[in-house]
């Protein structure tokens, strides 16, 4: 065990991350040493951020709090503290199961930790973080909490209402990562459509993306996270028109037939998705989206599945995920609807999705073979660099892989232009041609 060793293990999304990291620059700032997942935990201080969005999440982060448990026994580490998500959600369960955590924490009260510690919270570094990502690429969270009412999801029970951060606040974080050398931002939130309206009466995300994309330093702004219902169109004219304002919109749609989106509580209808996705690929053209969708909700039928497929055969997503449903307990759907599809068919519907879409992903690849495209280095490993395009998200989307050639140095951070030489189904390869 080291003394003033602070060990931070993430579980989870991008939104865990950011807070993580903001946590991180408190430890630092009252003189601790910290690290982020690190290999080996041998510090005096441990604090898992876990996850509690669906089964599969929450299993994990309860292995791992075990793990951290027995490493506390051994004497490996000394304290060990759990906040995030899964704690939100099942504190009064997780005390009770799990006695030998230190102190629990939520997704909003953690900086209570510190005080526990009797160390102090620096509000002048509020917006100050300690990057896990390479420097030149940070999350930036502009909200937090969700106002809609999905049947299946468990993050409104999680984070509460949608608060907005102000613009002037989310103008001086980027300044400061500027500063630092950061240059590629993705704007995250769990539903970036909905900016604004709580602490300005409207939705400002329009605003907000222009005002964020005309500080000096900012090479590209990427948007996740938003949803269909009531989708700002005011956007597209910023993305149309701001060069560092990706040609890029993660948006989860979830799936198509009218009887499976009421059942949803989605909000919009078969026909809307279609006119909405028609005209954010009219207003921006060569926009790549991102879309997420789930397989075996209760009462879907083959017929909705076979919709379903379709949909994607129609729409040709650049980008795509897909997952099976997961009974989440304080739901809509565990209050009113029986989880009565096997897992079994959960997962063959999901195959044959993502079977369709490994195709589709195939042959948009092969077609930029020959283009030139603008890509930033991210890292070397196995004799290549690796780096991604304006349409290429961290951690979920694919990749471009440049061949070492002698007398060559691409560092991290790094834009340059590329003539991709080869596709496959999820990555390209290119050469340096700048």
């Amino acid at each position: 065990m080291r003394r003033n060793r602070v060990d931070v293990i993430t579980l989870g999304c991008s939104k865990n991350l950011v807070d993580s990291e903001v946590l991180m620059r408190q430890f630092m700032a009252n003189g601790y040493t910290v690290h982020h997942d690190p290999a080996t935990v041998s510090g005096e201080i441990v604090v898992v951020n876990t996850c509690g969005f669906i089964g599969d999440a929450q299993e994990e982060s309860v292995n791992t709090i075990l793990e951290m448990v027995e490493a506390k026994k051994s004497g490996r580490i000394g304290q060990l503290y759990v906040m995030g998500c899964l704690s939100e959600r099942f504190l009064d369960d997780l005390k009770k199961e799990i006695p030998e955590v230190d102190a629990y924490y939520g997704k909003f009260n953690w900086k209570q930790l510190l005080s526990h510690l009797g160390k102090s919270y620096y509000a002048e570094a509020e917006n100050r973080r300690k990057l896990t990502t390479p420097r030149h690429y940070a999350y930036l969270k502009i909200s937090e909490g969700c106002d809609r009412s999905c049947s299946y999801c468990a993050i409104p029970i999680i984070t509460g209402r949608h608060h907005s951060r102000p613009i002037e606040d989310l103008e001086e974080e980027v300044r400061a990562l500027v500063r630092r050398g950061t240059h590629e931002f993705q704007l995250i939130a769990q539903d970036l459509t909905f900016y604004g309206i709580d602490l300005y009466g409207g939705n400002r995300l329009a605003e907000l993306t222009e005002r964020l994309s005309d500080i000096k330093g900012v090479e590209w702004l990427r948007l996740h996270y938003a949803y269909p219902a009531h989708f700002p169109l005011d956007l597209l004219r910023v993305m149309r028109e701001r060069p560092n304002v990706c040609k890029y919109l993660d948006m989860a749609l979830q799936h198509i037939s009218d009887p499976m989106l009421k059942l949803m509580r989605r909000q919009i209808t078969k026909a809307e998705t279609y006119d909405l996705i028609e005209t954010i690929r009219r207003e921006v053209p060569g926009i790549h989206l991102r879309t997420t969708l789930m397989t075996g909700h209760p009462g879907e039928t083959d017929a909705d599945f076979a919709e379903l497929l379709q949909f994607v055969r129609d729409i040709r997503f650049e980008r795509l995920g897909a997952f099976t449903y997961s009974h989440e307990s304080g739901t809509y759907c565990d209050k009113h609807y029986q989880d009565k599809i096997p897992e079994s068919v959960k997962q063959e519907r999901l195959g044959e999705l993502m079977a369709v879409q490994e195709r589709i992903a195939a042959t948009y690849n092969e077609a930029k073979v020959g283009s030139r495209m603008r890509v930033v280095i991210d890292r070397a490993e196995d004799g290549f660099y690796i780096g991604r395009t304006e349409y290429d998200s961290p951690e979920v989307d694919p990749e471009v892989l440049i061949p070492f050639v002698d007398g060559q140095v691409l560092k991290p951070g790094q834009f340059h232009m590329a003539e991709i030489t080869e596709a496959e189904p999820f990555d390209l390869y290119a050469r340096i041609i700048d």
